[in-house]
């Protein structure tokens, strides 16, 4: 029996005729429910009202805890309530230690984007790119949307139409202001608020760091942490890669994307199955990548914005691949301009490609080695992480000002 496929397009247009249907349906049903209680009580009793909540964070998985976390922490220490909505059910977020942010699952996939739906809040924030593209709407009940970024590198790199109905985005750098209003004047959209935070995650990883005695290894260690797809590392070389790694008589800690786990599964287990755990070599699916970031002496990767967290807050040197990638189907197709990552990435590090595979312990020991990259890493940080140290405060400060501004529209 063959099995019963729905392209992406088609089901999303299933599921808001859904929403549209089930929105109706329960509104027609707690209508009635509240005109009932109130015949019954002759007109003297309250009528229920579902509170508007001030602010609810969003996260759709749950390694965007380390983006929230710092943001959390400020709220909390201002003795604003806040609550954490998830689609993890493991969520760090639903046993965190502030009082004021109140951890909820409200269940995977589109269980979970059906109750944010007809969410009632008067801000949301999140870093989930596509709202009002696919299953995600805009609840009518919610007065203002506000996206964070959580990578130090391209806002054009989500895929098609990601921050357009966002009514405000916290950003990173300046270089990413003007990418979004590059694409809000091809595509005739009415302007958002754009604000520069800088990084609240990276300055807690940065501090984090500073407060801690770094131990050096006797060997030095490469990690390599790509990211996922056809033009992702482990898609592109496969074993070759490991197997080259392994040859440069370093130790090797091999971290693959998340969604590898997910999507990559077969290609991923086969790799593992060939190049067990063992002295050399180590498999990292931690949660948290502060750990093996800091026990790293250099990092490969492609694409990922794990390269400038390596980078920048680590202060060590990358080795990249450029991705074989079809914009089409992202942002940036809008854009003439280079990708600001691959203008960036060449001062950073050195460039793999299929053709210095070989090569790649002499790669290595000159990224390690030369002060070039160095030097380059502090125009990068002042190009991309605006703000340092006071990330989450910006951005809170933000936020409590723009719940401010609305609560006075409604006055």
């Amino acid at each position: 029996m063959n099995n019963l496929y729905i392209d992406p397009g088609t089901g999303s247009m299933l599921f808001a005729i859904l929403i549209g249907v089930f929105g109706a349906l329960g509104f027609i049903i707690r209508n009635a429910i509240v005109k009932i209680k109130f015949a019954l009580s002759r007109g003297k009793g309250k009528q229920e009202n579902n509170e508007k909540i001030p602010f609810v964070i969003f996260s759709d998985d749950k390694r965007y805890w380390k983006t929230f976390d710092p943001v959390c922490r400020q709220f909390d220490k201002r003795g604003i309530d806040v609550v954490y909505m998830t689609e993890s059910p493991d969520d760090p977020a639903l046993d965190n230690p502030y009082p004021h942010i109140h951890g909820e699952f409200i269940g995977e996939g589109n269980k979970g984007f059906f109750r944010l739906n007809f969410l009632n809040a008067n801000i949301v924030l999140a870093t989930t790119p596509g709202l009002d593209v696919y299953q995600w709407k805009r609840s009518k009940d919610v007065d203002y949307y506000v996206h964070i970024a959580h990578a130090p590198n391209d806002i054009t790199l989500y895929h098609m139409f990601g921050l357009d109905y966002y009514d405000a985005v916290l950003l990173s750098g300046d270089y990413q202001v003007e990418q979004v209003r590059k694409l809000e004047k091809l595509r005739d959209l009415q302007p958002k608020e754009l604000t520069v935070v800088g990084l609240p995650y990276m300055d807690d990883m940065s501090e984090r760091l500073n407060s801690e005695f770094i131990q050096y290894n006797c060997v030095q260690t490469v990690l390599l942490a790509p990211s996922w797809g056809e033009s992702a590392i482990l898609s592109r070389f496969g074993s070759t890669i490991i197997r080259e790694l392994l040859n440069t008589g370093y130790n090797i800690i091999v971290r693959p994307h998340p969604q590898s786990v997910v999507s990559e599964k077969e290609m991923l287990y086969k790799l593992m199955e060939e190049f067990p755990d063992s002295e050399r070599i180590q498999w990292n699916f931690d949660n948290d990548n502060y750990n093996v970031l800091k026990n790293s002496d250099i990092l490969i990767s492609d694409f990922s914005g794990v390269l400038f967290e390596f980078s920048l807050v680590y202060d060590k040197p990358v080795i990249f691949t450029r991705p074989d990638t079809d914009w089409a189907q992202y942002d940036q197709w809008w854009l003439d301009d280079e990708l600001w990552t691959f203008k960036v990435l060449p001062t950073l590090g050195e460039e793999l490609t299929a053709d210095s595979l070989n090569n790649l312990r002499e790669i290595i020991d000159n990224c390690i080695n030369n002060p070039k990259y160095a030097r380059s890493r502090q125009i990068a940080r002042d190009e991309t992480w605006a703000h340092y140290g006071r990330g989450a405060e910006l951005a809170v400060d933000y936020l409590v000002n723009k719940y401010n501004e609305l609560a006075k529209k409604e006055d």
